[in-house]
Formats: structure tokens, C-alpha cells, sequence
């Protein structure tokens, strides 16, 4: 009688030992993305990379639940709304347009700038010791890289005397960017001549206005715009014969002239780092944001041979890689 009193009590307890365990937990990371999956694919790669040596893997702990705006600006506030119904537990954000979406869409929700190009000049923190509210991450530091970049066009092709920048009105960057160029480029010896450029056809147009310029040369500003249509600037860029200079090594390796700019794959591994302490615990406010460490000058020495330009030594010298 006592053996069956025990077993009863056994089976009935058994059931609330099992519902006692504790449930699994899976962080939900949103991913908000001003491009394309494709242009993204190498940083979000980084950035899982250093979650998993942190701990995180996807599908057992982790999903990364991946919003894109493929250069569609207007589409962003949308895209970041349906992150915030999924109930992510941190925003991660790549370029400025999407940050500024998803500072708009929350202010409960962690958010991290995987790369963000003057985070304090557009807004979107009031500094970078103390962001405030709920942004933190990294700048990409572009508004001040494009000194560096009209130098090494004009060293590339010493005889340019008038650059078209091509711009998205739309990335509020971009005219911090032209401002930093208007001001070095009389030291130059160089005019700027500006291009508004929301699709394919202000691209085309942008590039035979250039064209018909005295030596003539382009210099692609930062936004995911041109990421997007990258074959057909390249292209262009060809067939008229003009030196252009872009912001990644990804126009670089599909065939334009030179790059240069940040590391962008080196900053989404940093973000993973700020995602980590920001799930353990860490107030984005107290989180200041950082700075690019890792800067690149990519040259493709086919491209240069087809425009007919002879690369200096002293600048094969500094690039990390020159393309055959």
C-alpha cells in the first residue's frame, strides 16, 4: 500500500518537474538594411561571424530577422515597423537612412548603426561620447573620408581639372559630403559639379554631362544607391572613357578603377560586439560610438590600363590590393 502511495506520487509530480524546466530563450535580432541583401551579404556575414564567436547561433539562440530597402528610401519607415511587430530584441542597422527609420519607429527598442556617416551632423545622436536615447554603434566616417578620395583622384589622373559627384538627395549624408568636397577642391585645382541622382537614367545623363566637361572625372558618393547599380556606373564609367572613384571594394572587384573607404566588414563585426552588451544589459546611451579603425585603397590595374592611365608607384605602393 505504502509502495503504490509513493508511485502515485511520483507520476503526479513528474509532470510539474517537466513544466519547471526552463524554456530555451531565442534572441530575435532585427536587421534593417538601405540596400540589398546582395551588396549586404559580406558585412552581415562579419556579423554573424563574430555573434557565433560570441556565443550566438542561429537556430538554437538567435534569429536575424532581415528587412531590405534596395535604394527604396520611402520604404524604410515600413520595413522597420514590421521588425518592431515581430518583436525584435535589438534593431541593427546598415547606412544612415535606415538608422534614421528606425530612431523614428522606436524609442523602447535597442538599436545599433551597423555604419551610420556623421551620426551627430544628421541628427541622429547628440554625441558620440554620450549618443543618448536608444542609438549607439558605429560611424562609418564617409563625410570626412571624401577629401582623401578627390586627393587620390587627382592622383590617379593629375590632368583632371572638373568632377562630377554623383549624390542621393535623398541620404542626408550626401550633402555633408559635397560641402567637404566644395571646400578642398580649389586647393585642388579642381571644380565640383554636382548630381542629383534618384535612378538608372540620372545616372546615364549625369555621366555624358561630365563627359562633355574638360577633363573630366567622377567621384561616387556613400549611399547604397550606387551599390545597387554599380554595373551600370562601371560600365559608363567605360564607355566614356572617365576615372571614377567610388566609396567600397565591391565596385572595385566588379570592375571599377579605385576605392576608398572604411572596412565596412570590420565595423558589422564591432556591431555584433555592441548587439552583445546590449542583450547582457548595457543602456545604448552609456555605449559611445566608435569610429572606423580600418580604412582600404583598392586598385584595379586592368581598368586603369583600358582608360589609358599610368597608376604612380608611390600610390600601387599604399593599396592594399591591386587588382591584375
Amino acid at each position: 500500500m505504502r509502495l503504490a502511495s509513493a508511485l502515485a506520487v511520483l507520476l503526479l509530480a513528474t509532470p510539474f518537474c517537466v513544466e519547471a524546466q526552463p524554456t530555451k530563450q531565442v534572441t530575435r535580432i532585427g536587421f534593417l538594411g538601405s540596400s540589398s541583401a546582395e551588396s549586404d551579404a559580406s558585412r552581415l556575414a562579419a556579423f554573424r561571424q563574430r555573434l557565433l564567436e560570441l556565443g550566438y547561433r542561429e537556430g538554437q539562440n538567435v534569429v536575424i530577422d532581415q528587412r531590405y530597402a534596395s535604394g527604396k528610401y520611402e520604404s524604410l519607415p515600413k520595413l522597420a515597423a514590421e521588425l518592431i511587430r515581430a518583436k525584435v530584441d535589438v534593431l541593427v542597422t546598415e547606412g544612415t537612412p535606415a538608422a534614421r527609420a528606425a530612431k523614428a519607429a522606436t524609442t523602447a527598442i535597442p538599436v545599433v548603426m551597423g555604419n551610420a556617416g556623421d551620426p551627430v551632423g544628421t541628427g541622429l545622436v547628440v554625441s558620440l561620447a554620450r549618443p543618448e536615447g536608444n542609438l549607439t554603434g558605429l560611424s562609418d566616417f564617409s563625410f570626412a573620408l571624401v577629401t582623401k578620395r578627390l586627393q587620390l583622384l587627382k592622383a590617379l589622373d593629375p590632368s583632371i581639372s572638373h568632377v562630377g559627384v554623383l549624390l542621393n538627395p535623398l541620404n542626408p549624408t550626401n550633402p555633408l559630403e559635397l560641402k567637404e568636397l566644395q571646400s578642398v577642391a580649389p586647393t585642388l585645382g579642381v571644380t565640383i559639379v554636382p548630381f542629383d541622382i534618384r535612378g538608372v537614367d540620372d545616372i546615364e545623363r549625369a555621366y555624358e554631362a561630365t563627359r562633355r566637361l574638360r577633363r573630366g572625372a567622377v567621384l561616387i558618393a556613400g549611399d547604397a544607391l550606387f551599390g545597387l547599380h554599380r554595373n551600370r556606373i562601371i560600365a559608363l564609367a567605360a564607355k566614356s572613357r572617365l576615372p571614377t572613384l567610388y566609396t567600397a571594394r565591391l565596385h572595385v572587384d566588379s570592375g571599377g578603377l579605385a576605392s576608398y573607404g572604411t572596412n565596412f566588414d570590420d565595423l558589422f563585426r564591432r556591431a555584433a560586439s555592441y548587439v552583445d552588451k546590449v542583450l547582457k544589459g548595457a543602456k545604448p546611451a552609456d555605449l559611445p560610438i566608435e569610429q572606423p579603425t580600418k580604412f582600404e585603397l583598392i586598385i584595379n590595374q586592368k581598368t586603369a590600363k583600358a582608360l589609358g592611365l599610368t597608376i604612380p608607384t608611390s600610390l600601387l605602393l599604399q593599396a592594399d590590393q591591386v587588382i591584375e
